[in-house]
């Protein structure tokens, strides 16, 4: 799910807000990647957790083993705890 986020912070905010990745747009990736980012992650916001329930979190489970991810400065483990901090379910097979 986090290599989606990291995807999207790569290109940079003012192209982010155009970007998509696994339903979740650009806007909804950077409001996220406060909450990825080590070393003092903060909460998820509204705005993440809004963002991360349209998403398709099937599709970000393919970027969890990632090493995209680190090298964004994201840590996966974080990125994989958001649907729990958001109360939402986690894919199946994830």
């Amino acid at each position: 799910m986090v290599v989606g986020i990291g995807v999207g912070m790569s290109i940079g905010s003012s192209h982010a807000q155009g970007t998509v990745i696994c339903n979740m747009t650009g806007a909804g990736l950077m409001a996220c990647k406060p909450s990825v980012t080590p070393p003092n992650p903060t909460r998820p916001t509204t705005a993440c957790c809004t963002a991360l329930s349209h998403a398709d979190l099937e599709c970000f489970c393919k970027y969890k083993n990632s090493k995209l991810l680190p090298s964004l400065g994201i840590d996966p483990k974080l990125a994989m705890q958001l649907p729990d901090k958001c109360k939402l379910p986690h894919p199946a097979n994830c």
